[in-house]
């Protein structure tokens, strides 16, 4: 008891730990990489129907959600919306493991589209319970976690699918039981005092009612201040400066152009990427249709994992100006990824599938960490928040307008080989874009530093050459 004390009585740490393992265990899904296998084997669900019917409604449904969880988020304070993730990952399971209809696959796809929207108060809950000082040790902890769990999910689910032998049902029940573990250690996060827009600090109002009027101790009389204070809170005048506050913050974060192409960059990228992790167990059911013994789905995953938090990791070791060649990296790598989606679609050997997966997530999360660094280096905490949470509304959007066009059996429904020549072919695109502005401000940094060299150069000749001349002017005189 003595040691969970001091925990909690050190300010950073026991929250960090609290939401260490909270991520560890929401992000531990044994059963995520078997999804589409055992959707199409023991739920007795076509391709077709997995494809262009079920996938598409979790993409609905994350983009109609996640504006109001957004807002939910920072006006509940974080730690109710963290639960919901919570309660919606054991709800998410146990339909996986006991419906079977189709119209309860309907309802999972919506459920899920709830649980990822929800990420959103996972990933700035720490920001608002701890010190700033503190912020870069704690979101290394917390990212280290949430890679721990998926990695050890996924190498377990391998495990026990291709040594146990185990059951895709079993490998699904044992999922639920992990995230009943997270939603558990959920209830013990401690409530944030007030969110960044939403909250009586953020709009002016004071946080304690009691600094008011010190001497007061009536209960009664402090029951009241509180309840007036938390009327203020959730006041109209408090929603339309949260309103103003949030406005400005925007005019702040998309002034600078820079931001903005990266912006776009970490939009379009993140759609295609979304597209890709979705439905690549469906390529691989095709190139090889699915049998427990020769699915390999989660070894690949830990594997991805491993690489590409590798290659994340390496960018806090590079030297490069990124202010010029951070573009031109974008498609460079870009290109890669591209490549990549083409030998997925192309091949018809699984393990070249497997490969290329590996290189295009890989060269992902080495792209998108450079991305996010230098999007939020000159932004303050509120204008961060805000603009990872706009980048991702715009990159889901994105990726909503694909699902209805080429996905969704009401437009094009292609197949999924289709699909993603169609999505190397957008990345591809991307990636010329921004070799081409890449190159184009690498160009003109190297012309403007050679101009200001010479003409540096010339005055500094100029300014030896002078006294010189004044030396034999005056010699020519006296002759």
């Amino acid at each position: 008891m003595s040691v969970f004390t001091d925990l909690k009585r050190s300010g950073w740490i026991f929250p960090t730990v609290l939401l260490s393992l909270y991520g560890f265990f929401a992000n531990c899904r044994p059963a995520e990489p078997f999804l589409t296998p055992y959707l199409i084997g023991p739920k007795n669900l076509s391709e077709q129907t997995v494809t262009n019917y079920l996938f598409p409604i979790w993409t609905y449904s994350y983009l109609s959600v996640l504006p109001v969880v957004f807002l939910l988020t920072d006006l509940l304070r974080y730690k109710p919306v963290v639960v919901l993730q919570g309660l919606f990952l054991v709800s998410n399971y146990l339909l996986l493991c006991f419906a079977h209809n189709l119209t309860a696959m309907t309802f999972l796809q919506f459920n899920y589209g709830v649980v990822t929207s929800t990420e959103v108060a996972y990933f700035s809950y720490i920001y608002s319970v701890i010190p700033p000082e503190h912020y870069q040790r704690a979101t290394g902890f917390v990212r280290s976690a949430m890679l721990t769990g998926s990695t050890f999910g996924a190498t377990l689910g391998q495990l026990l699918i291709s040594l146990a032998g185990v059951s895709y049902f079993t490998v699904n029940a044992i999922t639920l039981g992990l995230m009943g573990t997270a939603f558990i250690v959920s209830f013990f996060l401690p409530m944030p005092q007030q969110g960044v827009f939403f909250g009586p600090t953020a709009v002016g109002v004071s946080a304690d009612p009691l600094e008011e009027r010190p001497g007061v101790t009536d209960p009664g009389v402090i029951g009241g201040q509180k309840a007036e204070a938390k009327a203020r809170w959730f006041s109209r005048e408090s929603l339309r400066l949260a309103g103003r506050r949030m406005w400005a913050n925007i005019k702040e974060s998309y002034s600078s152009r820079r931001l903005v192409y990266w912006s776009v960059w970490w939009a379009f990228a993140t759609a295609h990427y979304s597209q890709i992790f979705n439905y690549i167990q469906l390529i691989w059911d095709r190139i090889e249709p699915s049998s427990t013994s020769s699915v390999y789905n989660g070894g690949v995953e830990a594997v991805c994992t491993l690489v590409g938090a590798a290659a994340a990791f390496s960018v806090g070791y590079m030297r490069v100006r990124w202010e010029v060649w951070g573009e031109f990296s974008l498609g460079v790598f870009s290109a890669v990824g591209a490549a990549s989606v083409f030998f997925i679609s192309l091949t018809t050997n699984i393990w070249i599938s497997y490969s290329g997966y590996v290189i295009f997530k890989a060269s992902y999360m080495f792209l998108i960490t450079i991305a996010t660094f230098q999007i939020a280096a000159n932004l303050s905490m509120e204008c961060y928040a805000l603009t990872f949470g706009i980048n991702t509304f715009m990159a889901i959007a994105i990726q909503t307008i694909l699902t209805a066009i080429i996905v969704d059996d009401t437009a094009l429904g292609l197949d999924i080989v289709t699909q993603f020549i169609i999505y190397g072919g957008c990345y591809g695109a991307l990636s010329v874009l921004f070799l081409l502005r890449g190159l184009y401000i690498a160009c003109t940094h190297y012309c403007s530093s050679r101009s200001e060299t010479e003409t540096e150069t010339g005055e500094t000749t100029q300014h030896i050459d002078t006294p010189q001349t004044a030396g034999a002017e005056g010699l020519s005189t006296k002759m």
